[in-house]
């Protein structure tokens, strides 16, 4: 029979074999030897035919959040359209507390089956420095499926702020450092990450000013109580064109289609900057590799259909679909930068 490379059967048949090569031959008749060999077989078989069948029973979507934010609207357009073609319910849990790591905690302990995913946002790779008692490792404790897709965010100021370029604001900071503020809708949101990024590669000092949430911090920044801030595109673009907010550059390492005539924050001065608000899908770490990528072919079909992908232009994120290497060299590389980032700003980690 031909089996699919990566089978959990493959390595269990492996390192059975390799056990019985360490025993002393003499310990076994012909009679013991070939009964031993059918049993691996039929062990090899039941392996394969299981994740052949894959899925058999309805997909646990656990998502980490509450629900009406961007994660939980992406994952149930991405549930539904999954659920079309694998035949089997994918449905949605969301299961929301301590910026997610309450589900991520929930997924890491969940059978490796296949039949429980989750998808994330980037706060899988700031959490862990954010918290660093953290019941789970990222990277030892899930497996990555795909990179699904990524939002960037626009650099805005209100109108009252004399500066027009991201060089202007920059030299605005030098000239008054801790004058100028930001919104932030509390440690470790997209709001507080990227523009700590963007004060640790630039030495500007900003202010952070918190709010219960990124409605609040919103408002506080379009009646001027604050001055600059990282928005979504979706909600920036409104604002921009009332001129209720100055859009100065794109957070992506590209400029947007939606706003091409705005640079990157990189190509405006500010040498390595990036941030977009990434999503992924996971499993638990000991998930056979062949069920990982039946779960990834399923995901990149979804992308890959105009109703995915106006749903996610709805939502200004760009359709993406990765291979489970390339989402976990992904997730390494994002780790090794938020330990930086986390270390070098004040305020971020809970001791």
């Amino acid at each position: 029979m031909n089996s699919p490379s990566g089978f959990a059967g493959g390595r269990v048949l492996a390192r059975m074999t390799g056990a019985c090569i360490t025993l002393s031959r003499r310990a076994f008749t012909g009679h013991s030897l070939l009964a031993l060999w059918l049993g691996l077989a039929l062990a090899f078989q039941s392996q394969a035919s299981s994740a052949q069948a894959y899925p058999t029973k309805p997909v646990r979507m656990v998502v980490p959040l509450v629900p009406g934010g961007s994660v939980d609207n992406l994952a149930r357009a991405l549930a539904q359209k999954m659920s079309e073609s694998m035949g089997q319910q994918v449905f949605v849990d969301n299961r929301g507390g301590a910026s997610g790591n309450i589900g991520t905690e929930l997924v890491v302990r969940a059978p490796a089956d296949g039949y429980t995913i989750m998808p994330v946002s980037m706060t899988l790779v700031v959490n862990p420095f954010l918290f660093p008692k953290l019941p789970f490792d990222v990277v030892r404790d899930l497996a990555p499926i795909s990179l699904v897709g990524a939002v960037p965010l626009v650099l805005v100021v209100h109108p009252s702020v004399p500066a027009k370029t991201v060089g202007e604001l920059l030299a605005l900071a030098k000239a008054h450092p801790d004058k100028l503020n930001y919104p932030s809708a509390g440690r470790g949101t997209n709001s507080h990450l990227s523009m700590e990024l963007f004060k640790h590669l630039s030495g500007a000092k900003i202010v952070t000013v918190p709010y219960r949430g990124g409605g609040p911090g919103q408002i506080a920044l379009l009646g001027g109580e604050v001055d600059v801030g990282f928005y979504s595109i979706v909600t920036a673009v409104p604002h921009i064109k009332s001129a209720k907010l100055r859009p100065l550059a794109i957070s992506s390492k590209a400029r947007s289609s939606i706003l091409p005539q705005l640079p990157s924050v990189a190509e405006a001065g500010v040498a390595g900057y990036e941030f977009t608000t990434w999503y992924g899908v996971l499993c638990p770490a000991a998930t056979p590799p062949a069920v990982i990528n039946s779960i990834n072919e399923q995901i990149v079909k979804a992308l890959r259909s105009p109703e995915i992908a106006q749903r996610f232009a709805y939502e200004g994120a760009e359709a993406i679909g990765s291979s489970p290497a390339q989402f976990g060299a992904h997730i390494k590389a994002e780790l090794a930068r938020w330990e930086k980032v986390v270390k070098a700003a004040d305020g971020l980690r809970a001791d």
